[in-house]
């Protein structure tokens, strides 16, 4: 009589690991137009995005992991109200009697704060830089880009989402700044939609230098170093143009690079979109059409920095 060999996987060589292998594949996923097993967990595929849209959405994940980051760490947005809070006061009451804005008859302290505050908010955007730089730096230093290259998401997020805390922050910044301004004498004489309207250049100024900082930041090997390089060319920027005193009153060929600064630029527009006092305006081009000039100026920024910086994020992280 015949005897039938009952067998069972565990007691037939090699039948465990073509069962376990099955499992796996069934757990990873199926053949076209294969059912799963009963019991079986199927991985789903992350949804699938296309380009433009997932760039925009990664990069308010990003944005927003740093506005949270900037919450829990409310010293920073103190420590950076401080110093231009400082440059007003100091600008306006130390300097304010002793500079005489070209146009006026005598040294005029209120004269020179209002010719002076469209600088300030100009040089407070600017000045983040350098934070923003130390930022990706920092995130650099401790590997947290490399975790964010793992992921499936858009190259450019990491480095736009940053940026538009950046940005964020800086307008929370100039709030604050515009009230401490109107404190010490400052008003604007045009109305609220153009004062608007120069608070965007403003802002687009820096989110435009925000990029700057952000190569320089990825070009650095620590924060301390990215604090450093995004200070070196910011005082020369901000200090060599019209910000604190008319290019008029520079030696000549100062006052051409003053007039051809985009940092000038962008003070001048705000001034004109202020109402305040502009002091005697040259005939360059970008002094007779600020405006224009503050917007071009801040997109061919934007538009050179953000490739650069792209690019080395890619070169860095690869």
């Amino acid at each position: 009589m015949a005897t039938v060999d009952e067998t069972t996987p565990e007691s037939t060589p090699g039948a465990t690991d073509a069962t376990s292998g099955e499992t796996a594949g069934a757990t990873a996923g199926t053949a076209p137009g294969q059912a799963p097993a009963h019991g079986t967990r199927v991985a789903v595929a992350p949804r699938a995005w296309s380009g433009p849209v997932q760039s925009v959405r990664d990069s308010l994940v990003v944005a927003r992991r740093n506005l949270i980051r900037m919450v829990r760490i409310p010293e920073v947005v103190v420590f950076g109200l401080v110093q231009p809070i400082m440059f007003v006061v100091l600008f306006s009451y130390v300097f304010g009697g002793a500079i005489m804005v070209p146009g006026q008859s005598s040294a005029d302290a209120n004269v020179y704060r209002e010719f002076l505050m469209a600088g300030i908010f100009a040089q407070t955007v600017t000045f983040a830089t350098a934070g923003a730089g130390a930022g990706i730096a920092d995130d650099m230093h401790k590997g947290l880009i490399d975790r964010f290259r793992s992921l499936p998401m858009a190259r450019g997020a990491v480095l736009t989402g940053r940026t538009l805390a950046d940005l964020v922050q800086t307008a929370l910044t100039l709030v604050v700044l515009a009230i401490v301004a109107v404190i010490v004498g400052w008003r604007i004489h045009d109305g609220v939609l153009k004062a608007l309207a120069a608070f965007g250049l403003l802002l687009l100024l820096g989110y435009a230098f925000s990029w700057i900082g952000a190569l320089i930041g990825l070009s650095v090997r620590t924060p301390e170093a990215a604090t450093s390089g995004g200070l070196i060319w910011l005082f020369p920027l901000t200090f060599i143009s019209n910000a604190f005193v008319p290019s008029s009153k520079m030696p000549a060929f100062l006052g051409h690079i003053a007039d051809w600064n985009p940092f000038s630029a962008t003070v001048q527009a705000s001034r004109e979109l202020f109402g305040n006092p502009e002091g005697l305006v040259s005939d360059a081009w970008p002094m007779q059409h600020p405006v224009l000039a503050s917007v071009l100026w801040s997109a061919l920024i934007i538009l050179a920095f953000r490739t650069l910086a792209v690019r080395k994020y890619r070169s860095a992280t690869a």
